[in-house]
């Protein structure tokens, strides 16, 4: 096969992997989420059987009234929403409305509740008393995950709301390596192949790694202690990529 086929097809196959990474892209995002998600809660649950058995469930729920607060106080403004605080709340109360009431979670625990106390009054322990006695303790994780889903909520829409800081990062990386680069070809410069692959190769965890820390992070924080870093690391990549692009792409 001759050179121009080659390259031919070597550019129609790059055109069909460009394509079907943009149709699957909503797919591999919600199944990044979900992956969070499920971390989240297997976090939480250990955290509540090793490191905060005294607190329970309730460790889960004071980092919610953290998140809300801390969203309410420094997200009084943004590009994306007018009153982020409010919406945060009316999220919560939609979540927590799916999750405790409308999926019957709460008559859930009233009722093992209801069997353990009356179990607990009878002489013989019989099968529905070992069955109350699992049920109160697995209630505790389900209210557990229940928060932290609602957690999880929250700080995702903390992260909607810092979508522009990695725009504007990225942006600002793009044009200041190509400014680079333009530098660097007038004044004959030479090109590293090898900082390219590594710096293109490094887009992506910078995107989605940030995202996924976060949510999972089993204790409150503020979010710019790690958002911030992040894009800036990542406008660096970005700009590395763009002042070399040309060349290798």
């Amino acid at each position: 096969m001759s050179d121009p086929a080659v390259a031919a097809q070597r550019q129609q196959q790059r055109q069909q992997g460009l394509i079907a990474g943009l149709v699957t892209l909503p797919f591999r995002f919600f199944g990044v989420l979900c992956g969070a998600l499920l971390l989240c809660i297997l976090i939480e649950c250990v955290g509540m059987h090793f490191f905060w058995p005294e607190q329970g469930w309730r460790h889960a729920q004071g980092m919610l009234h953290y998140e809300l607060d801390q969203l309410s106080t420094h997200f009084t403004r943004s590009a994306l929403l007018q009153e982020p605080g409010r919406t945060a709340h009316r999220l919560v109360e939609q979540g927590y409305d799916w999750l405790f009431v409308k999926s019957g979670l709460l008559d859930w625990i009233r009722d093992a509740s209801a069997q353990a106390s009356a179990g607990s009054h009878r002489p013989t322990k019989d099968f529905r008393y070992y069955l109350g006695l699992v049920s109160v303790n697995v209630e505790s994780y389900l209210i557990a995950a229940a928060y932290t889903t609602l957690v999880f909520l929250v700080r995702l829409l903390v992260l909607c709301l810092t979508l522009p800081l990695f725009l504007m990062a990225a942006f600002v990386g793009l044009v200041d390596g190509l400014v680079r680069r333009d530098i660097r070809r007038f004044g004959a410069g030479r090109e590293s192949g090898f900082i390219y692959h590594r710096a293109r190769a490094s887009l992506i965890p910078l995107a989605v790694l940030p995202w996924v820390t976060y949510l999972a992070l089993p204790v409150s924080v503020n979010p710019l202690l790690i958002l911030l870093p992040s894009a800036a690391l990542l406008g660096v990549a970005v700009c590395i990529a763009a002042a070399t692009f040309k060349k290798y792409l």
